[in-house]
């Protein structure tokens, strides 16, 4: 492989990274801007979510905005966005300004990654096209890790022991830190080329063969240019094909696929996972400092399979890893739910003693009372304490109410994080890619990939009603069971596409039917 391609691969796909930063720390983000602005279930899903929602409509635009004016300079005000969206939201004196500086780094995340993937497919010999346009993959998950790892380690500084950050502010210093890697993807960017396919397509022919030769080599160059060129003249067809064309008879079938795993590939769970990951492991009565700690651990979990899926993708197929991994998305959502369905939740006097910075005669009401839903104890505590003094302490007091086996569920969220980072996560993009014909692949991607936002956005944005309304039970077997009607669905019409061309899926998977 390439080295220079290579490490121009790496920085592009940096993009990614912050994506992965930016989903993963505010799952700790909220654990203290939450009650620090008073945020109702509705608000605060809002704030986590806005940035899916604005991504949506950033997918659309930025594509064009690239072909029109360059791969490299939409990536520069990608990076620029990140680090303004940072700075603001770290200085956020309101929900208001908190939301509207996450939306900007929404724009950026949502065309990074529709960007980042195009510019080193344009920059990559065929033969390691694959390998290198997957590291964006692995980068957004090494985005989640370092996120986590930040968010533990801010946590610790505001211990009793350390005491070096206050609780009240803690939650900027998380925001903020993600300027530096932003700003050093700004700066790195300067040192990697233009796409040397946007140069010819645009009449810059001595600036795309340079770009070649100083990436491939004078022989690869010229097979590289002249397979670009032909590419170019295929995108006359391309370009005169409809939105209406998606619907044709002949397409029905893969369409239907396409939009079914887009939908499940959100709909299982996996936003209300990632952005959440700090209060699910915080209900399990954990406490905090543990809460922080298990979204280390689900992070290296992710980076794990995510490796393993980008090895054997290849060997393994395509079918068999989504099955598989549909199937232990199902099983290890059902046991979460499991998990929560036998938890009990009582305050003994011992325990109330023991949690500071609250009178402890505001417990009378409640003290030795056990409830058998979490849904119950909430709103009893919400009553007797207010939602502003619960939201402060509520890691303290279900670390102290709860009884439940916290194991089962830690397994169940490290299952399912495993199962999707080597299934949906990764094998849905490639199919995509794969499906289709060329000339309606472009048009095919998009619509199921804004199917696809859509749903995240539904999914972060109703999880917090979720959990305060149905409880944290019937919200992880109601994942559990769309990811088991999805495997059954799957299982009859999935179709495999390792090892053929894309011409033999084109006269195997497309009907004869005009």
């Amino acid at each position: 492989m390439n080295k220079q391609s290579l490490l121009i691969s790496f920085v592009v796909s940096l993009g990614g990274f912050l994506f992965g930063f930016d989903a993963g720390i505010i799952s700790g983000v909220m654990e203290y801007a939450g009650p620090y602005f008073q945020l109702n279930d509705v608000q605060t899903g809002w704030a986590v979510s806005c940035t899916v929602f604005i991504a949506m409509f950033a997918m659309l635009v930025a594509g064009k905005l690239s072909d029109m004016f360059g791969r490299k300079p939409v990536l520069l005000t990608v990076a620029f966005l990140y680090a303004i969206s940072a700075a603001l939201s770290a200085l956020a004196t309101s929900y208001e300004m908190l939301y509207i500086a996450r939306m900007i780094g929404g724009v950026a995340f949502g065309a990074a990654l529709v960007i980042a993937p195009t510019y080193i497919a344009e920059i990559a010999g065929a033969k390691d096209r694959g390998k290198l346009v997957s590291i964006q993959q692995l980068n957004i998950v090494l985005g989640f890790f370092a996120a986590f790892l930040s968010n533990y380690l801010f946590n610790r500084l505001t211990t009793a022991e350390a005491g070096t950050i206050a609780g009240e502010t803690v939650w900027r210093w998380m925001l903020g830190v993600e300027a530096l890697p932003a700003l050093l993807y700004f700066v790195f960017l300067f040192f990697v080329p233009r796409s040397p396919r946007w140069l010819l397509a645009n009449g810059r022919e001595a600036e795309g063969e340079q770009v070649l030769f100083q990436l491939h080599g004078p022989e690869a160059a010229a097979s590289e240019g002249q397979n670009i060129r032909e590419s170019l003249d295929e995108e006359g067809l391309v370009a005169r094909s409809r939105f209406t064309d998606l619907f044709l008879p002949s397409l029905r079938f893969i369409l239907f696929v396409g939009i079914i795993i887009g939908i499940l590939q959100q709909a299982t769970g996996i936003n209300a996972v990632y952005f959440y990951a700090t209060q699910i492991f915080k209900q399990t009565g954990v406490g905090v400092d543990n809460a922080f700690l298990q979204g280390v651990l689900l992070s290296l979990t992710s980076v794990f399979f995510a490796t393993f899926a980008i090895l054997t993708i290849d060997k393994i197929g395509r079918r068999p890893l989504l099955l598989v991994g549909i199937a232990g998305i199902a099983v290890s959502m059902l046991l979460c739910g499991f998990g929560f369905q036998n938890a009990t939740y009582q305050l003994s006097s011992e325990k109330i003693t023991s949690l500071e910075g609250i009178d402890s005669s505001s417990f009378a009401a409640v003290e030795n009372t056990t409830f058998h839903s979490d849904v119950a104890f909430k709103e009893a505590m919400q009553e007797t304490l207010g939602p502003e003094l619960y939201g402060k302490h509520e890691g303290a007091i279900l670390e102290a109410a709860t009884t439940m086996n916290a194991m089962i569920v830690l397994l169940g969220i490290l299952g399912f994080i495993a199962c999707f980072n080597f299934s949906l996560g990764p094998v849905m993009w490639v199919l995509l890619a794969e499906m289709y014909p060329n000339r309606i692949r472009g048009l095919a991607i998009g619509s199921i990939g804004l199917i696809n936002s859509f749903t995240a956005w539904i999914v972060t944005q109703v999880f917090p009603w979720e959990i305060s309304n149905l409880g944290a039970a019937p919200s992880f077997f109601l994942f559990g069971a769309i990811a088991l009607i999805g495997f059954f669905v799957l299982f009859r019409i999935l179709p495999e596409t390792k090892g053929k061309s894309l011409e033999q899926l084109e006269s195997e998977l497309v009907s004869a039917n005009p």
